[in-house]
Order: structure tokens, then sequence, then C-alpha cells
């Protein structure tokens, strides 16, 4: 029943908060004013449900200037989660182009200006990126999902080459973020979050300069850096001790003989 009420009020504010920005959007030809709300109902969701946030690596990169976040998904809670994370960022994302169907949260996605993408659609697709370049120009930073999908098992899923195309185009430097402990407060497809902690890091950002024609090395780098930071879920951590025979002892325990 607590949690049921949780939701109404989630909902009640989701809607006062979309509203809102997609008034302030109008006059808001980056998004900039608009964000500040997403920031603000971004910090509501995690506090009401019970989700704290700890961030390593922060010292890595400078606010003042824009770059591409390149992220693991493991969760709806991802997004929340990475703006409470960047405070001093400006982030859009590119996202599906589905979502903008999806009311109130659609409504302000294209309000905040975030970038959609219709993949199934070249012509889109070209469309988006010169968008994106033009958030990078304003020194709003780009967020990238490259798998394209929540992961349910944790691991890295095939990642798409769009967000480094977009990279090597522009020259922004590339920042690989690894986030742990989503995937098991909201899996896919649940809808019930779990109150509990989120680790959240920063690597170090990679030159995207010079790398035409190297876009599958480019990759291959930033993967590996998420994937060094990448905890496994705790049933998995579980599953990965080695099991005992019922008839082994436990080590350090003394077994009595019989007469």
């Amino acid at each position: 029943m607590i949690y049921v009420l949780k939701l109404a009020l989630i909902a009640a504010v989701t809607v006062l908060a979309a509203l809102l920005t997609m008034a302030i959007g109008m006059l808001d030809p980056h998004g900039k004013r608009a964000y500040r709300i997403g920031r603000f109902w971004t910090w509501f969701i995690l506090k009401v449900t019970g989700v704290s946030v700890q961030v390593r690596g922060l010292d890595r990169i400078d606010p003042a200037r824009g770059y591409i976040f390149i992220a693991n998904h493991q969760s709806n809670i991802d997004i929340p989660v990475l703006v409470q994370s960047l405070p001093g960022f400006q982030l859009r994302w590119i996202a599906k182009k589905e979502l903008l169907r999806v009311p109130f949260f659609g409504w302000a996605l294209r309000a905040s200006k975030h970038i959609t993408i219709d993949r199934a659609n070249r012509t889109e697709a070209a469309r988006s990126l010169a968008e994106a370049e033009e958030k990078l120009r304003a020194g709003i930073s780009i967020v990238v999902f490259p798998e394209g999908t929540r992961s349910r098992t944790g691991a890295l899923l095939p990642f798409k080459r769009g967000g480094f195309v977009l990279a090597v185009q522009t020259g922004t430097p590339i920042v690989p973020v690894t986030i742990n402990g989503t995937g098991a407060l909201l899996p896919a497809g649940a809808w019930r979050v779990r109150p509990g902690p989120v680790e959240v890091v920063i690597g170090e950002p990679v030159s995207a300069k010079r790398r035409v024609g190297a876009i599958r090395s480019l990759m291959a780098e930033v993967r590996a850096e998420i994937e060094k930071n990448l905890r496994p879920p705790p049933d998995k951590e579980v599953s990965a001790v080695p099991r005992r025979h019922p008839m082994e002892p436990l080590a350090g325990s003394s077994v009595r003989k019989a007469r």
C-alpha cells in the first residue's frame, strides 16, 4: 500500500514537471532551463524510491566543457542515476523516437531538446547526428547507451556505432561510464523499484581525434574501460562461489573421527 502511494506521488510530480518543462521549453532554444526541472524530477524519483548513488571519478572530467558520455544500460533508472551523478553538466540523450509517444514523459523529452533517432530511417539518423553536433557546440554533453537496450544479465551487449561516429566527427572526447546496481533495483520488465545503493564510475576521457577509420578500435577501447569497472549482479556473485560438497568439511573446522 505504501509503495502504491509512492507511485501515485511520483506520477503526480511527473505530470506537473512535464507540463512545466513544456511551458518553459517553448522559450528555451537549447532546453537548458527546462533541464533544471528534469534534475529536480530525477532527484525526487531516487529520493522517494530509496535509491542512493555513489559516484567515483568526477575529478577526471571538466564541467566547463562538453563530452560524449558512453554508459552501460541495465535499468530504466539509469537515466535518473546519471543525471544526479553528473551535477555540473547539461546532458542530452540520444533516445529512440518511440519514446516521444509516451504521455508526459515523451512530451517533456521533446521540450527539453533531447535528441531522438529513428534507426530504420537513415535520413532521420543523419539529421539526429547533426542535431547532436549542434548541442555539443552549445556546450551541452551527450549521453549514449551504445547497447541500444537494457541488459537483462548485467553483461555488456554488443555496441552500436552511432555515438562513436559522432565523437570522431566532432572531435569530442568520450567518457566511459560504468553503472553498477541498477539492474538489481529495477530489472528489465519490472515496475517496482527496490531501495538500495548504486555505484557510478567515471572513467578517464578517451580522445576521439584522429580516429577516422579506426571506429572499431575506439569502440573496443571504451568497452574495455566500462567493462573493467563492471561488477556482477548480486545473484551472479553468489553463483560464482564454488559449491562445497555436502560431505566436505568447512575450512578451519575439525572433524571428529568415529570410534
